[in-house]
């Protein structure tokens, strides 16, 4: 994989570049899609539209889109000189980006119970946004990254990491408490209930955006954080959504239920 890499660039500062232009993309695109969400879903589960392509399995889609996520930075981990690797805070900032992804990748798409079905363009965006992320993410990672010998004990790793955790921890609770809503053979939509869904109706999307952001906090990059921001724009957008939609659908709905953070939104 160094002799690819060597012939798409033509030295380290090249690729640092590329990897910077590309974070660069990233922003740009979070912006462009934060004006397009304004008027319109994201065009998957229960918002899937035949406009945007004919439908792919659920379970199908999510593992083959989120697939490179994990694939494209295991070979860079493992058949590229990753300079960085040996490094105590690139090895805990590698392992919070692959504990997701295995998670995403490799066990979330067979937990799936029914689910509709993905227009082929989202499954398409999908995987192409896992492989560039997952290329810039981890390469920056595993050959750039540069941290003081003290960064595992700086407020802003330490924050972050927790910040990530939590995320995790309710992101992966909140799909367990989704998957559960109802019972063998039953279909239709029910109201979710426990975790935080007792807050907010877009629990899962809440954990995915802090999880997120406590990695952009640890990482202090450029590339992470245009991760962040691009995900809670995605997320938060699909978080209202589905407010709406269940205060639309169920008359019983929470009131005191916000869309995203407890409380206030």
């Amino acid at each position: 994989m160094d002799a690819l890499l060597s012939r798409l660039f033509s030295s380290e500062e090249q690729e640092l570049l590329t990897l910077d232009r590309m974070a660069h993309i990233l922003f740009f695109m979070a912006a462009c899609t934060f004006l397009t969400l304004l008027f319109e879903n994201v065009p998957y589960g229960r918002y899937a539209s035949s406009r945007y392509g004919f439908p792919v399995d659920a379970r199908f889609a999510w593992f083959v889109q989120e697939l490179p996520a994990f694939l494209v930075p295991l070979c860079l981990v493992l058949w590229t000189s990753s300079a960085k690797t040996s490094l105590l805070p690139n090895q805990l900032l590698i392992a919070m980006y692959f504990c997701h992804y295995v998670q995403r990748s490799l066990i979330y798409p067979f937990l799936i119970r029914g689910g509709k079905a993905t227009p082929v363009i989202s499954f398409a965006l999908a995987f192409v946004f896992c492989v560039f992320n997952g290329y810039m993410q981890i390469r920056y990672l595993s050959h750039y990254a540069e941290y003081p010998a003290h960064w595992v004990t700086h407020p802003c790793f330490i924050t972050g990491a927790v910040l990530w955790l939590v995320g995790y921890l309710v992101n992966v609770h909140s799909d367990h408490i989704l998957r559960n809503l109802r019972k063998p053979g039953e279909t239709g939509y029910k109201i979710p209930t426990g975790g935080m869904f007792e807050y907010v109706s877009g629990a899962n999307f809440l954990g995915e955006i802090t999880e997120w952001a406590g990695f952009a906090l640890a990482c202090h990059s450029v590339q992470s954080a245009a991760f962040a921001i691009f995900t809670a724009v995605v997320l938060s957008s699909r978080a209202v959504a589905h407010h709406k939609w269940y205060l639309a659908k169920f008359e019983d709905y929470p009131k005191s239920r916000k869309a995203l953070i407890p409380f206030l939104f």
